[in-house]
């Protein structure tokens, strides 16, 4: 019997060791939500920087729902209006920083997009917005309210792949969670929405 007791705490050891070494349950780690806004593409009417659609009201409904529930220390978002709708439905207190923005995409003749954004830049920009949140919010849980091929192109840059080669479409008002502590990112989560079943 005693050789089963102290095998089963090596187990809780060896689990609580690859725990911490992705971030779970470790001091001063900041976890950080990141999400896609909600929709604005349903019966579009302005192109340049649209409102949420009335699906894409009820999917924020639902999101801020949840995130209130987690008690984020901070809401952040990108300047465009459909990010900050979302972000504004979980509260008020909304902190906007311009490197949350989208990608920037053309659309080609076919209907296919054109990336006119060098996706390292867009790698660059995300990892100095969340390093410098996650500085501000050691310890604590944020929200961070951005765009799909923004969101792809953080995740790939986390997860070490080379852009392009992660198959994922950030769903609207996905979550990803992340973990960072000091200069180490981990992936919690991917695109998560349980919230909209």
């Amino acid at each position: 019997m005693l050789a089963v007791a102290s095998g089963s705490e090596q187990l809780t050891r060896a689990i609580r060791s690859l725990e911490a070494s992705f971030l779970i349950g470790v001091e001063g780690v900041c976890e950080i939500w990141l999400i896609r806004h909600a929709d604005c593409y349903q019966d579009m009417g302005e192109v340049a920087d649209p409102p949420l659609s009335v699906l894409g009201r009820d999917q924020a409904a639902r999101l801020a729902e949840r995130v209130r529930r987690a008690g984020p220390a901070a809401v952040y978002s990108s300047p465009y209006r459909r990010a900050l709708e979302t972000a504004r439905t979980i509260t008020d207190d909304v902190r906007v920083d311009e490197r949350l923005v989208e990608m920037d995409l053309g659309i080609k003749e076919d209907g296919t997009f054109d990336l006119t954004e060098d996706p390292t830049h867009v790698v660059k920009r995300m990892r100095a917005a969340l390093a410098d949140i996650a500085r501000e919010h050691a310890g604590q849980r944020v929200a961070v309210v951005g765009h799909a091929a923004a969101i792809v192109a953080c995740l790939t840059d986390i997860l070490q792949l080379d852009y392009g080669r992660l198959r994922i479409l950030p769903y609207f008002t996905s979550v990803s969670v992340l973990r960072v502590l000091g200069d180490r990112t981990m992936v919690g989560a991917l695109t998560d929405v349980a919230h909209l079943e």
